[in-house]
């Protein structure tokens, strides 16, 4: 089973715990094969048809590609979102790549719509600020939100996102991005972690 990242309390929601799972090629492969049972028996955990959707099996698709092209992005790009002791997987999170020429990574997540309005998001979010936060070289974390996605907007809210631009994203159509300074752990505002 790959390594366990960490653990993460959201006191917003119960203290629910997150921890994360590196999504390695061979999980991601068996996903695109559609071998829901392989992949989980490859992650060690019980994953569902969630990422077997038609935007998931495109993330898992792109990820490779990148992977292919630079082994060292895996260390960057998926990880299981993973609940509680009975290691529920509530859904993915990681980021677009490693960071760029001016130390910028940008995150990305998805619940599985089975866990949803619990509060997953935001823990995964809390988690991946962190992790950026710890990374040497990032100075900055951006979201990339459609303007119409209230519930992102609503996730992103508090953790000291400003709004720095437009994108027009070929899979999503228009965004409108928001970046943050990369913080310490304990720097995170309290509404938010």
């Amino acid at each position: 089973m790959p390594g366990i990242i960490r653990t993460v309390t959201d006191r917003d929601r119960q203290h629910q715990r997150i921890s994360f799972v590196e999504l390695n090629g061979a999980v991601m492969t068996a996903l695109l094969d559609g071998d829901l049972a392989g992949a989980s028996a490859e992650a060690g955990a019980a994953l569902t048809g969630f990422f077997l959707t038609d935007s998931a099996l495109w993330l898992w698709r792109y990820r490779l590609g990148q992977m292919a092209g630079d082994p060292a992005r895996a260390h960057w790009c998926g990880r299981l979102a993973v609940c509680g002791p009975g290691g529920a997987v509530v859904g993915h999170g990681g980021f677009h790549g490693p960071p760029d020429d001016r130390g910028m990574v940008e995150v990305g997540y998805a619940v599985d719509p089975a866990f949803r309005r619990r509060g997953y998001a935001r823990a995964t979010l809390t988690e991946l600020l962190r992790r950026a936060a710890a990374e040497p070289g990032v100075t900055t974390v951006r979201a990339s939100v459609r303007p119409d996605n209230v519930a992102s907007l609503a996730t992103i809210a508090g953790f000291g996102f400003t709004e720095v631009g437009e994108l027009w994203d070929e899979e999503d159509g228009m965004e409108t991005l928001y970046e943050a300074p990369a913080r310490p752990p304990g720097s995170l505002p309290l509404s938010a972690s």
